[in-house]
């Protein structure tokens, strides 16, 4: 938003601005838009059932009313009334007087009014419950919230750090208790409590925007227009339609209820400018949590600019943990419609966590709310992607149908199952016969359903899915970003990592932008690190390639014992023996050197020193997608372009390391080959990724309550867990991982690479990828919420680095589709035999499987088996390539139609990657990353805003004469 700067009369008179706020009110009929409406509550909104955990009234005794819900306190933070109260921090080590107690207010002034008996029926359940709450969520007292817990072992030798640390805590304005676990003896538990100055003061130093006092509207210029109207008739239709049963209920989530309100970076001088009807809800919990961690981060424990910061104090082992702790239970005895929700934690597992909650959209808002912007991006980001992928799975679903219902109508699939006579070279030059083309009638059938007419329209369709998928992600975020109010988020905010600060402390430079002076990192050091990183990147990916390496040695061998096997079964299906242990086998390799790049990718992450965050997560997220994505795809793409390429023909075999010889194709094609690989690593990786991200927390939360049972810690023998504290709930809980939201983007980027770039051999990776995702979105819900310790709640405008990824998967895409449809499938060779040399050649009327007759004859060379040293063999046989006949002048080099095939398919490519890329530039083209409607609600507002500033600051001018006794007008003093 714009501050109030100079002199906003003289620009008010150039730009022909109206004086009064009122005036634009009645200027048109007004419409509340989302981020307009009235700011009836804070920037933190309750469940109706929150009594004992919000200040209540306690006395029956009415208040005076309140002059107007809008109106402000006009007070800075060294001005307000003193709400506080002499007391003492009483520690289980060491007591210490506190600087100041911040006492809750009487009453929520913007609740609803209540009857004498009603609040004494609330004060007397606040008062049987207070005991159990104030263990929980705040000090022992009862008034002070927790707002984080650090947690460190008595038998720590950092004592004189930690001391020293916490010593600097309270000199910046944190109130610390220390508490004694239940459970285990050895731990000891530090509350922290940020008092409102200490609050006000970083709040106006980390630049976080804050609801502005005026209540103001967004005018709809369109209320009279034909568009308006007709928009209103389609709404009255739709009101007459059935309920759309994904919404949610807004009843049983009253915190869903739009209650936001324009806002401006904090500042403790203008503080009659802000809506402040409570201090303790003024500032939200995630709010308040990411203030404490912004000082934690900054905070000396050692004489040096080196020696600071609670993530080193975790590393040395300082302290064990640090986090916020979560708002109470998840679970309750009553239910939520009757009773309404405890606190935000049920209100999210019940309306969102459950199972059952499987076909409802997300509560975005709330989610934001109680993690942040950071990880509500991610769950809309999560949502919307599983939403479009519902018309993908549907034409995919629809291409395998057809190929299913027209399999028996196939003129190839019956060429091969009636080729009884056909016979087929040895699959190996030792132990193996020949064999009947019939053999292979099953695996013929299976790739049809593949390879069929409907392959190429999926590609293309797929290719503009993954555009249009993108191009409304953009406008999606950008909704996104204003009604959480980060449009102007990023320039703000964004702060040095303290790793970086130390790193660089005694290099500074002015800050271009904020004109500071700040840690620089010369660009020789940062040059070296990055070409270290680099090497390592490439060592890395040469591991990978080694692997594929393996396993293709690993197939040559299986495909000779398989061939040759006595079991006539394995035999005569060897193809898919040899394509099944082979994917087995590299999926095996693959999960376990994930393990190896992910401590490889940090090591070279931090090696480089990034300077940001944003810039480590950046930086560590391209690593991990790189490791994962050659690991994940290169044994597909071998497959896909190199299986069979360079076999050779019968007699003159190509071999590797003169001993194995190298595959080939099936008669029907390799593209079979390629689905399988793509459907066993789909299918096993998503189970494999849904049980670390459910199953081991579980594992490793189940082991701590039965340690907890037994007092395996030292502590207290705890049968019921209702009766632990909140903090000793928490820290039996799993911490979110150290890289944040990588791994939970990273498993879904791979995902839609695999939904994407290899969409025209496995027209049911979208299906499969919708399933998971339907799953995915309720086990991270789960995890989040109940097994998981509540994660810093951090702020975020994008996806960060992930955006630009998904682009890039986009266009390799299309390459690859272009490649596997014109050099995997059979789609080219069956067009030009079609069109060229099939029986339709001189015909204007036909039909296309009229037109395929003969083709797998003409797709089959011959061999003369006398030629093999072997006697046992003689006669000729059959085999995939297009070869001249041992009897030609020229026996076994390439024919014309081998030439014209090639051709083609190299037609194909070009053509095919200029239509979709061209298609895909004109949709993003047409698609802007902003809707318009948005665009003008924003300059609209930035207009308003210079009012309400000018409105606001005249206002207190004008009390201040008054309280004065002096004379005042209407213009700018």
């Amino acid at each position: 938003m714009v501050h109030h700067s100079g002199s906003i009369q003289s620009f008010k008179q150039q730009k022909g601005m109206h004086t009064s706020i009122s005036e634009i009110l009645k200027e048109k009929s007004l419409k509340p838009s989302r981020r307009s409406l009235p700011c009836l509550a804070q920037s933190q909104t309750h469940p109706t059932n929150l009594n004992h955990f919000l200040s209540v009234p306690l006395s029956p005794e009415p208040k005076p009313e309140v002059e107007g819900l809008s109106q402000s306190i006009s007070t800075s933070c060294s001005l307000l009334p003193p709400q506080t109260e002499d007391g003492k921090d009483h520690f289980v080590e060491e007591s210490e007087v506190s600087t100041c107690e911040t006492r809750a207010d009487e009453s929520f002034l913007l609740q609803k009014p209540v009857t004498r008996a009603k609040l004494e029926a609330r004060t007397d359940s606040v008062q049987r419950k207070k005991p159990t709450d104030s263990s929980g969520l705040f000090f022992r007292d009862g008034k002070k919230r927790i707002d984080y817990i650090l947690v460190y072992k008595k038998s720590s030798p950092q004592v004189e750090k930690r001391c020293t640390f916490e010593k600097n805590l309270r000199a910046e304005g944190l109130m610390l208790e220390k508490e004694p676990s239940l459970t285990n003896n050895d731990i000891m538990f530090v509350k922290i409590h940020a008092t409102w100055d200490t609050l006000c003061k970083y709040a106006e130093q980390m630049n976080i925007r804050m609801p502005f006092r005026k209540k103001c509207y967004f005018t709809d210029w369109k209320s009279k227009t034909l568009g308006s109207r007709f928009h209103l008739r389609c709404r009255q239709i739709k009101s007459w339609l059935p309920r759309n049963p994904m919404k949610l209920d807004k009843e049983a989530l009253p915190d869903l209820e739009e209650t936001d309100c324009y806002t401006a970076p904090f500042s403790r001088a203008r503080m009659h400018h802000f809506t402040i009807n409570n201090r303790e809800t003024f500032f939200s919990n995630s709010t308040r949590s990411r203030i404490v961690h912004h000082v934690l981060q900054r905070t000396k424990y050692e004489d040096g600019k080196s020696k600071m910061g609670i993530n080193r104090l975790l590393g040395n082992n300082t302290y064990e943990a640090a986090f916020p702790p979560h708002e109470g239970g998840y679970k309750s005895r009553h239910s939520i419609k009757t009773h309404g929700a405890q606190n935000h934690r049920h209100l999210l597992y019940e309306r969102w966590a459950r199972w059952g909650m499987w076909y409802k959209y997300q509560p975005l808002d709330l989610i934001r709310r109680y993690f942040g912007e950071k990880i509500g991006l991610y769950f809309a980001w999560l949502g919307w992607y599983t939403g479009m992928l519902i018309p993908a799975a549907l034409v995919g679903v629809f291409v395998f149908l057809y190929g299913l219902l027209t399999m028996d109508a196939s003129q190839i699939s019956k060429e091969i199952c009636e080729a009884n006579t056909t016979i087929m070279c040895p699959m190996c030059e030792e132990n193996c016969e020949p064999w009947t083309l019939s053999d292979s009638c099953v695996y013929a059938k299976v790739t049809y359903l593949f390879d069929n007419g409907g392959t190429v329209f999926f590609a293309i369709f797929m290719a503009i899915w993954a555009t249009v998928f993108l191009e409304f992600w953009k406008r999606r975020r950008a909704e996104l970003t204003y009604d959480w109010d980060l449009i102007d988020w990023e320039e703000e905010e964004e702060e040095l990592r303290p790793q970086f600060e130390a790193k660089y402390s005694r290099m500074e430079r002015v800050n271009p932008i904020s004109g500071k002076p700040e840690p620089f990192q010369p660009f020789s050091d940062k040059l070296s690190r990055l070409m270290v990183s680099v090497s390592g990147i490439f060592f890395m990916i040469s591991l990978v390639l080694t692997a594929v390496f393996a396993v293709v040695v690993f197939r040559l061998i299986a495909m000779e014992k398989f061939a040759s096997f006595n079991w006539y079964f394995v035999k005569k299906n060897w193809q898919f023996a040899t394509s099944g242990t082979g994917v087995c086998i590299n999926f095996m390799i693959i999960m376990s050197l994930n393990v190896v790049y992910e401590k490889v990718a940090y090591l070279l992450t931090n090696l480089e020193h990034p300077r940001t965050e944003s810039e480590w997560e950046n930086s560590f997220a391209l690593k991990m997608f790189l490791f994962q994505f050659v690991n994940l795809n290169s044994s597909t793409f071998y497959i896909a372009f190199f299986l069979g390429r360079f076999a050779g023909r019968p007699g003159k075999y190509n071999k590797l390391f003169s001993r194995w010889r190298l595959e080939e194709c099936h008669p029907s094609g390799c593209l079979i080959d390629l689905c399988l690989q793509m459907g066993v690593i789909m299918f096993f990786k998503q189970i494999w990724n849904n049980f670390m991200e459910l199953g081991y927390p579980l594992l490793q939360n189940w082991w701590s309550r039965r340690k907890m049972k037994k007092g395996g810690g030292g502590g207290q023998n705890v049968e019921n867990k209702a009766q632990l504290p909140q903090w000793d709930k928490d820290w039996n809980l799993q911490p979110m991982n150290a890289h944040g939201l990588v791994d939970e983007y990273l498993e879904m980027v791979l995902q839609f690479g695999f939904t994407t770039i290899f969409v025209a051999a496995f027209p049911l990776a979208p299906l499969l990828a919708l399933l998971n995702n339907i799953i995915e979105i309720r086990l991270d819900a789960y995890k989040f919420v109940t097994q998981w310790r509540r994660p810093m709640p951090a702020r975020a405008t994008d996806i960060g680095i992930w955006h630009g990824i998904l682009e890039g998967i986009g266009v390799l895409a299309v390459i690859t589709n272009a490649f596997v449809i014109a050099i995997t499938s059979d789609y080219i060779p069956r067009f030009v035999y079609a069109f060229k040399y099939g029986p339709c050649v001189n015909k204007r009327h036909h039909h296309g499987n009229e037109c395929l007759q003969g083709y797998v004859n003409s797709s089959l060379s011959v061999f003369d088996m006398g030629e093999l040293n072997n006697r046992n063999h003689s006669g000729y046989c059959r085999y995939r390539d297009y070869r001249a006949p041992p009897w030609n002048t020229v026996p076994y080099e390439f024919t014309l139609q081998f030439w014209h095939v090639l051709a083609a398919r190299l037609a194909f490519i070009i053509v095919f990657e200029h239509l979709v890329f061209g298609i895909k530039s004109f949709i993003a083209y047409l698609i802007p990353d902003m809707p318009k409607d948005l665009c003008d609600r924003m300059r609209r507002e930035k207009y308003l805003m210079q009012e309400m500033m000018y409105e606001a600051e005249l206002e207190h001018l004008q009390k201040e004469r008054k309280k004065n006794g002096k004379r005042y007008h209407h213009e700018w003093p």
